[in-house]
């Protein structure tokens, strides 16, 4: 009797029962299938396995569709999956929304650490072996300060001279709760920007990098800043294709399975990422260091027709930036990291449900107020140099292949116009201009900012950053972008909604100002909308009813209309 002819018989006898499969196996392949030993009930489960690693496309994406829609079997049958399944059918699986948790086998045990020795020494080690030479400033001066510091003398350092991640966390706060994490968290920074060359993904893979991780990913579950550079590292690792098999044997692909699942944005989303780059049976686009996708974070039936965009600003981060309007803050204070209490990023949550159609992207950059804040001393990055690198990873990440909208917050509009700009002298680039529908832009200063003018007066802006000086209403290089992406726009006959705020922003403990004032956010076509907020609120909605958020949601909806029609 064939085996299809078999698992008909044995679809009708699915209520039986069956010893579970031994527990101590981890991470089995198995290349073949038989009859052999197979109990009658567990034959549709051999079934879809077997059909999993069918030579057809389609055929493999419904098994895993199937499975991950199997809620009604036991315990034992979800470990035969996950026990016989392949790298590729995993990977599907973590995709997939509606899997059940026990598809995934816990992650194999850790090797022990060695005698007289302790994470912190073997991350230093794990730094110490990667290639030291031709770095560029900032990957020697993290792994400088990494090997170099001991933890004493970092204690003695908390002064808040360091900002770690997109959302301007200082040194002293990012450690508070966890002194132990001071040292391990200068070894992430400096391995984030290791993992962004290939050659050093293989050194950190070949010297037991993916398992020291896991085990300080484990150490530190109340650390949200030590386990999102830990999913930087792993994302960029799963951008080399040779890795992926050694990151899902590594059991990572179950720690990412629950992550993606979990309702703190950013955990969620850096585990989506890793996963998308991970997952090249559905997707073709790779996600680079600082490039999230919101909406759709699992595999999806629903065909995307178009992108939109989401660019934060001076001081700003990828998920946060994009939250419903809290309490007045400060502008030099870092975003927060409690989940609990900013639980909402409205492009996710809201526009996603409004527009699911739609493929929405939020990138991710370092940026700060003072020189006295900056994460790399080193680092100077221009507007010019940053439009470049964004668009570098954007267009690896498959922007410009759809219709588009390019949504921006303060300084993040200028980095948008200047991308505009250089995409339309490129002739690689000619999809990102010719797909662009509108751009949106929130208190973006096209004339310039009072930010720049009160730098010398505010201890925060003692030694301004780059980025603020390129604010000021006197920099050349300002007035010359205004002027040439006003001409380019107008060409190209773009779709421009601007809002602006009309309330002042605390700046420090002391001062009061009005960051983007109504002149210099007017780029000179396009609606300008005053509204009654702050620099910080003017693209957070109050609510899904609210104003800003409704007048957004037009102008995406007519902007794109055709595209969504077709």
């Amino acid at each position: 009797m064939s085996l299809a002819a078999y698992c008909v018989i044995c679809c009708r006898r699915m209520g039986t029962s069956a010893p579970p499969l031994k527990s101590h196996t981890y991470w089995r392949e198995i290349n073949t299938f038989s009859t052999v030993d197979v109990e009658d009930h567990e034959c549709p489960v051999w079934l879809l396995l077997r059909k999993s690693r069918s030579d057809d496309r389609a055929a493999r994406l419904q098994a895993v569709q199937e499975m991950s829609e199997a809620h009604h079997w036991h315990d034992y049958q979800y470990r035969i999956i996950a026990q016989a399944c392949d790298l590729r059918t995993l990977t599907g699986l973590a995709r997939s929304q509606e899997s059940d948790l026990r598809f995934f086998l816990h992650p194999p045990p850790l090797p022990s650490l060695k005698e007289d020795s302790s994470i912190e020494e073997e991350l230093r080690q794990l730094l110490a072996s990667l290639p030291q030479t031709e770095l560029d400033a900032c990957i020697q001066y993290f792994t400088s300060l990494a090997l170099s510091e001991s933890s004493q003398s970092l204690a003695a350092q908390k002064g808040g001279l360091w900002c770690f991640g997109g959302n301007g966390l200082p040194y002293a706060e990012s450690f508070g709760e966890v002194p132990s994490a001071t040292v391990e968290m200068f070894c992430l920074e400096a391995l984030v920007k290791h993992s962004e060359i290939p050659t050093h993904c293989d050194k950190i893979e070949a010297n037991g990098g993916l398992q020291l991780l896991q085990r300080l990913y484990q150490l530190h579950k109340d650390c949200p800043n030590v386990q999102r550079n830990i999913m930087r590292i792993l994302g960029n690792m799963a951008l080399n294709e040779h890795l992926h098999s050694t990151i899902v044997r590594s059991g990572w692909v179950s720690i990412l399975a629950e992550a993606i699942k979990s309702e703190h944005i950013m955990e969620a989303s850096h585990a989506a990422r890793t996963l998308a780059n991970l997952d090249r049976e559905t997707v073709q686009e790779k996600y680079q260091d600082g490039v999230y996708v919101l909406h759709p974070q699992y595999r999806s039936s629903q065909p995307i027709k178009a992108d939109v965009l989401f660019i934060h600003g001076l001081m700003g981060a990828a998920f946060k930036t994009w939250r419903q309007q809290d309490s007045e803050r400060d502008l030099t204070e870092p975003v927060s990291e409690d989940e609990t209490k900013y639980t909402t990023c409205w492009p996710k949550s809201w526009l996603a449900r409004d527009c699911p159609a739609l493929r929405i992207i939020s990138v991710e950059y370092d940026t700060s107020l003072s020189d006295w804040r900056t994460r790399c001393p080193m680092e100077r990055k221009s507007i010019a140099f940053r439009s470049n690198e964004l668009l570098r990873k954007l267009r690896a990440a498959g922007v410009g292949d759809r219709p588009m909208i390019w949504v921006s917050h303060s300084m993040g509009g200028l980095l948008v116009k200047k991308m505009l700009l250089e995409a339309s002298k490129k002739p690689e680039m000619k999809t990102v201009i010719n797909n662009t529908r509108g751009v949106i832009f929130y208190s973006v200063p096209h004339h310039g900012s009072h930010l720049a003018e009160y730098s010398v007066n505010i201890r925060y802006l003692l030694f301004p950053s780059l980025e603020v000086k390129e604010l000021s209403k006197d920099c050349p290089a300002l007035k010359t972008l205004q002027d040439d992406f006003l001409e380019f726009a107008k060409d190209k006959h773009f779709q421009v909604l601007s809002f602006v705020e009309t309330l002042p922003t605390y700046i420090g403990s002391m001062i009061k100002l009005h960051v983007v004032p109504l002149e210099s956010a007017d780029l000179g076509i396009g609606d300008l909308i005053p509204v009654d907020v702050n620099h910080l609120n003017i693209c957070k909605p109050k609510t899904k009813d609210a104003f800003l958020y409704q007048r957004t949601l037009q102008f995406i909806r007519d902007a794109l209309a055709e595209d969504l029609e077709n």
